[in-house]
């Protein structure tokens, strides 16, 4: 019998930054995961304070940068690796009126550290933006596929990984521990991202999910080194690559890339950049969002020791440092959840 103090499944941003809390705390633990799951790995990795839809500062978005920067700095030292990539994030104003509601929104005390009350003009040709942009603060990028990548490498190295499917009907519950195969452990946490719907545990919490499709394009004439935020996304990959998107579907919940999700970027990335481009990739996932687009984190009920930790929804980046802090507090100092993430909010 192989005994941990956790058993995590699941290995996208969630489990990740929850592994990162328990090495930092010196507790035992090993993670199951069959790679059924893809948004953490197609996510475009943005973290961005800001709503650009409306300029209002993302939820808790200082908190949780706070947590995040540092959290992603300390794995690239520990894999020897580069995700973590500091990034300008400027938004088009189609109109004048964008532009002053941007100056309006840069005076809020929430958001003046975010946003730059300079206007930035554009001198790019291959650009369609006449009423030039406004940028955001502290914003950047993480290479999600290459943080779990490598991050499973070195749990794979360490004896940490169990590259299999986790199957909930073998749990057996003792008195204060829980024997799962050969196995036995104090706490199990489900990051199975949209996954969890086959939880029966858990799947009935209301993640609703939502299809998100990206394209890669290769546009050598572009030379841009920062993200435009318009109708979609563009986010420079280096040597002439970029990111184009996402769509939002929710009724689809396959990981299959669309023809239609695709006709739809390309079109809208039509309207503001004019020079030729290729489309070299194209990625779905289904994120694992909440009608209240607030995080799921929490206890079962009955079983004192499954927990949850899920839908963190568009913003993975920011969000999972943030509620795995809260949730190992919450587990190992009996700290409380805020009302706002805790899954009883949902709970009669």
């Amino acid at each position: 019998m192989k005994e941990v103090n956790y058993i995590i499944v699941g290995c996208g941003l969630a489990s990740i930054a929850f592994c990162e809390q328990l090495r930092a705390h010196n507790k035992t633990y090993v993670v199951f995961d069959d790679n059924s799951q893809k948004s953490s790995k197609v996510a475009a990795g943005l973290y961005n304070p800001v709503i650009l839809k409306r300029f209002s500062e993302v939820w808790k978005a200082k908190e949780q940068l706070e947590l995040a920067l540092p959290l992603y700095s300390s794995i690239e030292k520990d894999l020897n690796i580069k995700v973590d990539y500091k990034l300008r994030i400027l938004r088009r104003f189609t109109s004048i009126q964008e532009q002053n509601k941007w100056y309006t929104a840069s005076d809020k005390p929430s958001l003046e550290m975010f946003l730059s009350t300079q206007l930035v003009k554009n001198t790019n040709l291959e650009i369609d933006a006449s009423f030039g942009f406004g940028e955001v603060l502290h914003a950047g990028r993480v290479d999600t596929e290459t943080l779990i990548i490598s991050y499973k490498e070195f749990l794979r190295h360490n004896n940490r990984l169990q590259e299999i499917a986790f199957e909930h009907d073998k749990i057996q519950f003792g008195v204060d521990s829980i024997q799962y195969e050969s196995w036995k452990t104090s706490h199990i946490v489900f990051a199975e991202g949209f996954g969890v719907k086959q939880n029966p545990y858990f799947k009935d919490i209301p993640l609703t999910g939502s299809k998100g499709e990206i394209l890669t394009i290769k546009a050598p004439g572009l030379k841009i080194d920062y993200a435009i935020k318009s109708s979609v996304f563009v986010i420079p990959l280096g040597d002439d690559l970029y990111n184009v998107g996402s769509t939002y579907d929710n009724e689809d919940k396959s990981n299959e890339p669309t023809e239609n999700a695709k006709a739809e970027l390309i079109l809208k990335v039509k309207t503001f950049i004019k020079c030729d481009f290729e489309v070299v990739n194209h990625v779905a996932g289904v994120r694992p969002t909440v009608k209240d687009r607030r995080p799921l984190v929490g206890r079962h009920s009955e079983h004192k020791n499954l927990y949850v930790l899920n839908g963190l929804g568009t913003r993975g980046v920011m969000i999972a440092p943030y509620v795995a802090d809260k949730l190992f507090n919450f587990i190992e100092k009996n700290g409380a959840l805020d009302a706002e993430i805790d899954i009883q909010r949902f709970i009669s």
